[in-house]
């Protein structure tokens, strides 16, 4: 059956190598190492597997093998270049095709997440890597210590446990920035779920940003850009929590689209810290700690390192600069939304 599902084209000029190496001994020249090793190309191109190719040869072998050879172990020699040398065409075509393979993947992740192409031939491309772009999709993406790529140990880990839980579910795993990214069916929470737990441990505790699952061709863009600004806001709030979904975030871009307006907000607001003794960094991370231990003068003294009494006499001193009372629910919206938005825009390191 092997001689039956392999073409005779691929063992094109052995019986002929093999006969007169029989009859004289020789070891095979450079050219027929060379033929043979474009036949194995070529049949790495089209598809054969290189188990029944061997066996080809192999039956071929026994075929014509010379009745009386002048040398057994010459024609052994021969058949051991033959299969040598097809075994590193066909390697080598393998290779080629890996690469190519590689190059084809990449160009379609950074269209897919850049949105540069045309958007139908996009969803045609995305179904041959297991996406259907006609659904929704949503995107998480992870950053630890150091950059990876996708030939790295943590993300072929992070693939091994996703594939190992879940199996083929359309799921796109990829690299991108240095960042681990993880594009699924927007209906399949749990498997963002699972890759931000597995992707958390395999970076030593880094972030994990989850978009919101966002429709059609260009949802994957969305939702990574999603991701990457919440990324990007965690730094700026110095938000703690090991994975971000985009969707509690919602409140800080509303506070930014006009961002005319947050500056002269923070600059009315938060402007007459900068007469502060040292300038307004101090008073700012005063602000900072009390409204995010929820306004309790004990925990916000604990996480500055004060005694309550230290705390109290900078809330007072706050007050008296700005007019604003931070303990005073009427007071306290306005500088609450004024120091996050001074956050946003990272005031006071960088001028309003």
């Amino acid at each position: 059956m092997v001689e039956q599902a392999i073409p005779l084209d691929y063992l094109d000029g052995y019986a002929r190598i093999l006969a007169d190496v029989s009859a004289t001994g020789r070891r095979l020249t450079r050219d027929e190492i060379e033929s043979r090793r474009a036949l194995g190309e070529q049949a790495a191109d089209a598809g054969f597997g290189l188990r029944a190719l061997v066996g080809a040869h192999l039956a071929a072998t026994r075929a014509a093998w010379p009745a009386t050879p002048a040398s057994a172990d010459s024609v052994l020699a021969a058949v051991h270049q033959v299969v040598d040398a097809f075994a590193e065409g066909y390697e080598r075509a393998q290779r080629l095709a890996v690469r190519q393979e590689e190059a084809a993947r990449r160009e379609f992740i950074d269209d897919l997440l850049y949105g540069r192409s045309d958007l139908g031939r996009l969803a045609e491309r995305a179904e041959r890597f297991g996406l259907r772009l006609s659904h929704a999709h949503a995107v998480a993406v992870a950053q630890g210590a150091t950059a990876y790529d996708e030939a790295d140990p943590v993300p072929r880990q992070v693939e091994q446990a996703l594939i190992a839980r879940f199996g083929d579910r359309s799921i796109l795993l990829t690299t991108k920035d240095g960042r681990l990214l993880c594009v699924a069916p927007g209906d399949q929470d749990e498997v963002l779920a699972y890759f931000a737990k597995q992707a958390y441990a395999a970076t030593d505790g880094g972030r994990v940003a989850i978009g919101r699952p966002q429709p059609g061709p260009g949802g994957v863009v969305q939702s990574y850009e999603e991701a990457l600004n919440a990324l990007d806001l965690a730094d700026r709030m110095d938000l703690d929590a090991p994975v971000l979904h985009a969707a509690d975030l919602l409140v800080y871009p509303v506070l930014t689209r006009d961002r005319q307006a947050m500056a002269d907000l923070v600059s009315s607001a938060l402007g007459p810290l900068t007469a502060a003794r040292g300038g307004p960094q101090l008073l700012m991370d005063t602000l900072i700690a009390y409204f995010d231990s929820g306004c309790v003068a004990a925990e916000a003294a604990r996480r500055l390192a004060l005694s309550v009494r230290a705390l109290t006499y900078r809330l007072e001193r706050i007050h008296k600069l700005t007019g604003a009372n931070p303990a005073d629910p009427a007071h306290r919206y306005t500088l609450q939304t004024a120091v996050i938005g001074a956050r946003l825009l990272d005031w006071p390191t960088k001028p309003l």
